[in-house]
């Protein structure tokens, strides 16, 4: 319908709300309607309401009786945009970033392979097989997986951490929401003292041209970094406090299931162990720029795509769900960033990016809405000549807001998703309950430090 066909007759004098009448003949139109409406309806923001939709979902993951995974959610807010035109189909294949994709991938085959062959329990309970209670177990989690994540990414380690944890939650009777948070939070916190721990870092790093960014990192950011890992623990056992009784832990030896994927398992392991180490050789020696990780990966899950009989059931239990999720999330991302509201806000804002407050405020805030990527890439182009405080500063914020809810981190998403499989999951209040106000913390000791 063409609203210029019609005319508005106010309504007791009130010239903001009326009744349609039709001009020249047309057929009538019954009904109050308010011109605020079509106004909104004319410049309504679609890739924003779709957003917002897909957000207000996500929360709540329940449309009456029907409920949905988060990555048909997702999946439905990037179709939203594509049918009504706010992004063409070829410019949504090029919003999907084929190296963050290629990436994922191979670490899922990495992860499910090890998983498949019993590589994976085998492995990492002789790391925490020495936790004699709850408490060690956990502080021994959020260390080790959150140093492990500054080399492998914490992407990698929440692919090849999740099944650890419900294992552990099912042979140990722990919550497996305590385990699964302790995970998210470990793998977020620890990710953010690397320049490879996650992408928005390596952003950092590169576009900054920081002469030896692994040693900046470490300055500013590795004290703070291992107090919040203890701030995590200190928070977890407060919200989980039954949990925490006096039994012993009795973590049981596992045997390995298929010695010979376990074998190509552990060389793809090693692979990828000595690749990380050239690419921080490569980086410290300033070389590394064109070494991606993609390659990294790729060459990583060789071993098991080339020379196991298994790789055909490998490749068909790897999660392709949360790979959808992450096609989507692309595709709704970049139509929300040409609509340019979000830049037209910051703008608008007249926010001091010089300040270190406003600098982590603004993304843990922004990184909630438009991922922390993205954000990156908008946000430090806007800081002329930048100190280091401010970029680091930019990186913990950025990353540290994947502790405040569940899309602040795409880590966040991968432990669900990966959850959900086998029939566990944590809800956006679940998450909320304990992240806000660990984020809170994190923030304020990244800022006393910065």
């Amino acid at each position: 319908m063409k609203t210029e066909n019609y005319i508005i007759r106010p309504l007791n004098g009130d010239a903001r709300s009326g009744i349609l009448e039709p001009q020249n003949g047309l057929p009538g139109f019954p009904g109050l309607v308010m011109l605020e409406i079509l106004e909104l309806l004319k410049e309504a923001n679609i890739s924003a309401l779709a957003l917002a939709a897909v957000l207000v979902l996500i929360a709540v993951r329940q449309v009456g009786k029907n409920s949905f995974a988060i990555w048909q959610i997702m999946l439905l807010g990037a179709l939203v945009v594509l049918f009504t035109g706010q992004i063409s189909p070829s410019d949504a294949i090029r919003a999907i970033n084929l190296d963050v994709m290629i990436f994922l991938g191979a670490m899922f085959v990495i992860g499910e392979s090890m998983q498949e062959s019993g590589y994976l329990l085998f492995l990492f309970n002789r790391i925490f097989g020495k936790a004699r209670n709850l408490d060690q177990l956990l502080l021994l989690i959020l260390f080790a997986m959150g140093f492990l994540s500054a080399l492998l990414m914490n992407d990698t380690l929440a692919i090849i951490g999740t099944p650890l944890m419900l294992y552990f939650a099912r042979t140990l009777k722990i919550a497996p929401k305590l385990l699964l948070l302790t995970l998210a939070f470990a793998i977020t916190i620890g990710s953010v003292m690397s320049p490879i721990g996650n992408p928005q870092n390596l952003l950092i790093a590169v576009n900054a041209k920081l002469p030896n960014p692994f040693l900046v990192f470490l300055q500013y950011l590795l004290l703070p970094t291992i107090a919040n890992l203890l701030l995590a623990y200190l928070l977890l056992r407060l919200f989980y406090r039954g949990q925490f009784q006096s039994r012993r832990l009795q973590i049981c030896r596992e045997e390995i299931l298929d010695p010979a994927l376990a074998r190509l398992s552990r060389l793809s392991l090693i692979l990828l162990f000595a690749l990380i180490l050239a690419k921080i050789g490569a980086v410290v020696l300033g070389e590394g720029g064109e070494f991606r990780l993609t390659y990294i990966a790729l060459l990583s899950a060789l071993p098991i795509l080339l020379f196991s009989s298994k790789r055909y059931e490998v490749l068909r239990k790897i999660d392709w769900c949360t790979l959808i999720f992450f096609a989507a999330m692309f595709v709704l991302m970049d139509s929300v960033w040409r609509s340019g509201i979000f830049q037209s806000l910051l703008a608008g804002s007249q926010a001091d990016l010089a300040s270190i407050p406003t600098i982590l405020a603004l993304s843990v805030l922004i990184s909630q809405l438009v991922s922390n990527v993205p954000f990156v890439a908008l946000c430090q182009p806007l800081l002329v000549n930048p100190s280091h405080e401010a970029l680091m500063a930019l990186a913990a914020g950025s990353t540290i807001a994947g502790n405040l809810f569940i899309l602040g981190a795409a880590s966040n998403v991968i432990i669900i998703q990966n959850a959900e499989k086998s029939g566990e999951t944590l809800t956006f209040l679940e998450f909320a309950r304990v992240g806000v106000p660990l984020t809170l913390l994190n923030v304020l000791v990244y800022w006393l430090f910065l």
